[in-house]
Order: C-alpha cells, then structure tokens, then sequence
C-alpha cells in the first residue's frame, strides 16, 4: 500500500520559499488506480517523483507497504526504487541501440532477478501486442509500440507501484487510447497501485479514484 501523510514541497528562491505542495495526504492500495489532474505548472510532476523516490519532500512522509524509501541509504534507496517502483514518462526513453526485449530487461541488469525474467520480459511484451517485435529497434516501432516497451519494462520487476507521468501526451488519439487500454488491464491484472498525472481527461475518468491538484493541494474529484 503507498501511504502519503502531510506531504510539503517548496524550494528556495531570492524572494524566500517557493510552496508546490503543501498537506498532501493519500491512501492507496493494491489495485487501486488513481488519476491526478491539474494545470500545467501546478506540481503534479514534482508530486510523482517524490512518490517514486526520485526527490525527497520538505516535510510530511512517504511509505510504500511500510517502508519510508527516504530513510534508506543510497546504494538501497537505488535497489529500493529498481525493486519497488515503475515507471513510465511521457518520452518512451528507450536505448536506441537496443531491441524490444533488451529495452525491457534493463531494469533487470542490477540487482537480484527471477530466473525467468527473459521469459517474464516476452510474455508482458506478449500482453501489450508486440510478441513479434522483439528484435526490432526502436526505430522500427510507431510511438505508440514504443510507449508499450515502455510499459513492459516498467513492470518487469513486478513493482507494487506504477507510476506514470502523461503516458499518453506525446500520442495520437488512436494510439493514446491503445496505450491507456494496455496500461489499465496490466495494472488490473497485476494489482498494482497505479498512480497516472495527465491531462487527458479521458484517461484520468478510467481511473476509479481521481485527484485535482488545486492551489498547491490534493482534492478527490467525487462522481457527478
């Protein structure tokens, strides 16, 4: 479960500090998917990196399944984030020299593996429509088959957190709702939590939870 209690972020500037968040608090469990939407400029960026680990907040706490990643040492905060967390950005970010199926495996190359990754690695890019892709470059690949390698290799550690930051904003329509689909149902199947920033409001509406970043804070968004 990812626990988020009196979450605050500011940064230091010339004129004093510079508030993004203040008092975020959030509960999600196993399965539950939820979507964040809001302004450009609002935070919603700077609140998934600190759930994912990538930046520390000024005050308040982060625990996923009862670990505070920020108290952890650099060398296990590093395994903590490669075990734990996935993700998937708005840029794809594959390695140009590298296949489908190497692309999928890097986050495999540090750390303690199953012993069927390589198969777990064809089998989740089985799921998202590209079990015939798997020595192709990303060159060779629409943007959206890039953006599903990116997905697949997001999960192939089996993280309990997906995190994903406009996952559809570089897309064309078509291939925006193709990712969204392949994004939910392997998120439903595996029972992760999922945590989606966008701007597609058809997207954030698939999610069963959704939150608005509004004047630096986290509002649930109820149904009409």
């Amino acid at each position: 479960m990812l626990e988020v209690a009196n979450l605050a972020k500011s940064y230091p500037t010339p004129h004093g500090q510079l508030s993004i968040l203040s008092d975020l608090s959030l509960f999600l469990s196993p399965g539950d998917a939820a979507s964040i939407v809001g302004p450009s400029g609002s935070g919603k960026s700077t609140l998934l990196y600190i759930l994912g680990a990538l930046e520390p907040p000024t005050a308040g706490t982060v625990t996923l399944d009862g670990i505070d990643p920020f108290q952890l040492s650099p060398t296990a905060l590093a395994a903590f984030r490669n075990r734990q967390v996935g993700f998937v950005f708005q840029d794809h970010l594959l390695l140009p020299q590298c296949t489908v199926l190497e692309n999928v495996l890097v986050p495999t190359l540090v750390g303690d593996c199953e012993s069927d990754v390589a198969e777990w690695a064809r089998d989740l890019l089985d799921r998202v429509g590209l079990a015939n892709r798997l020595d192709h470059r990303p060159s060779e690949l629409s943007g959206g088959e890039r953006q599903r390698v990116a997905l697949a290799r997001a999960l192939v550690r089996r993280p309990p957190l997906l995190l994903c930051d406009e996952p559809t904003g570089n897309l064309d329509r078509a291939s925006g709702e193709v990712v969204a689909s392949t994004l939910l149902d392997l998120h439903e199947r595996q029972e992760t939590v999922l945590v989606i920033v966008t701007h597609n409001t058809d997207l954030a509406g698939r999610c069963q939870i959704r939150f608005e970043l509004v004047n630096n804070r986290l509002e649930r968004v109820e149904d009409a």
